[in-house]
């Protein structure tokens, strides 16, 4: 009679070499909507959260970010109908947003905003959805960069370790203030050292030197968000996402692509035509 071990080997033994000796499964991008991008309508109850998660299947995406701002409720009732929602029309609810301001010393307000952090890592377990983004914040105008950046490690470091604990990831977004500088982001992350930190992309943050420091950025990139505009040293234009693209999968991110939509271009006009555009490119750079 054959072991379990010997029914394995068995089996791996049928397999073509060429499956066994693969280890690059090649690159993936999935289309995704930011809820924020319906900021308004969410914040004057002209849409709620079931209907972002409606409007995903309505235009064929794969997921939805679910920023947190306009929660009406974090009870199960709420959290678990979104989830039976998104299940039956196949929209993965993948990630929430919040707002941190890790740049806190040690002390009261630090032990505030680990605790806020941990309630949302709950919230995002119970959705289903593998990964946050959080801000590092501000810096203090009596502090400094090098100061306020091992606050935001110590923070996040221990934000990670109770993530960890729940299967959620933690995306810490380009941001402004301690996060303006992509150099800056991936130190902080390093410096963190956790399988459950990342970097969450946001291609219209930066206002220098833009696509390079989007380089610098993607091989810790765990989620990207995609603006529809870029603004580098004053002056505005089309956002690359041919050029984004072409840089993430060459560092192999697998993942999402969410449309955070912040033109002025009212979102229900001007969505569906920017979600056909990113579908079209995750398919294209997808294998």
């Amino acid at each position: 009679m054959m072991t379990a071990a010997m029914q394995r080997r068995h089996f791996l033994s049928l397999l073509p070499a060429a499956t066994l000796a693969a280890s690059d499964p090649g690159p993936r991008l999935r289309p995704a909507l930011c809820a924020y991008s319906f900021r308004k309508e969410l914040e004057s109850k002209k849409m709620s959260y079931e209907d972002v998660i409606r409007y995903a299947a309505e235009h064929k995406l794969d997921g939805v970010d679910l920023t947190v701002y306009w929660f009406p409720s974090t009870e199960d009732k709420f959290l678990y109908g979104l989830k039976q929602l998104a299940y039956k029309l196949n929209v993965e609810i993948y990630s929430i947003s919040i707002r941190t301001d890790m740049c806190k010393k040690p002390g009261p307000e630090a032990d505030k905003e680990l605790a806020e952090l941990k309630k949302w890592v709950d919230v995002a377990a119970k959705l289903g959805a593998g990964h946050i983004r959080v801000f590092g914040g501000r810096v203090p105008k009596d502090s400094n960069d090098a100061e306020a950046s091992g606050w935001v490690v110590k923070v996040l470091g221990q934000a990670a370790e109770y993530a960890g604990t729940k299967g959620v990831m933690l995306g810490l977004e380009n941001h402004g203030g301690i996060t303006d500088k992509a150099e800056t982001i991936v130190e902080i992350v390093k410096r963190v050292n956790s399988p459950w930190v990342g970097i969450n992309l946001d291609t219209g943050n930066f206002r220098t030197k833009i696509y390079q420091q989007i380089e610098t950025i993607a091989p810790h990139a765990i989620n990207v968000q995609v603006k529809v505009d870029v603004n580098e040293d004053g002056v505005k234009s089309k956002s690359d996402w041919d050029r984004v693209s072409k840089i993430l999968v060459s560092n192999k991110y697998r993942g999402y692509l969410a449309l955070e939509y912040e033109a002025a271009e009212p979102a229900l006009t001007a969505i569906p035509g920017h979600l056909a555009t990113l579908r079209k490119v995750c398919a294209k750079y997808s294998s």
